[in-house]
């Protein structure tokens, strides 16, 4: 039997991390941005109201994320 690189083993699976991570970054802003577009549907605001707080909290989620990877990083 031979114990080469299999599925799964080496170093294709470090090249999936990098996307993995992008991805969690886009739902981290996601996540942020939504919230706030509920906090404003939850208000019976208007439509350009909720839009707004949608890119607001956008906006803040990628403020947020770019704070948390320059304090985390060397």
């Amino acid at each position: 039997m031979s114990r080469g690189r299999g599925p799964g083993r080496g170093s294709s699976r470090s090249s999936d991390r990098p996307a993995g991570s992008g991805q969690l970054k886009a739902v981290f802003v996601l996540l942020v941005g939504l919230s706030g577009g509920l906090i404003a549907v939850q208000n019976n605001a208007p439509l350009a109201v909720i839009g707004a707080a949608i890119v607001g909290g956008s906006v803040a989620g990628g403020a947020l994320l770019w704070y948390l990877i320059w304090i985390t990083t060397d």
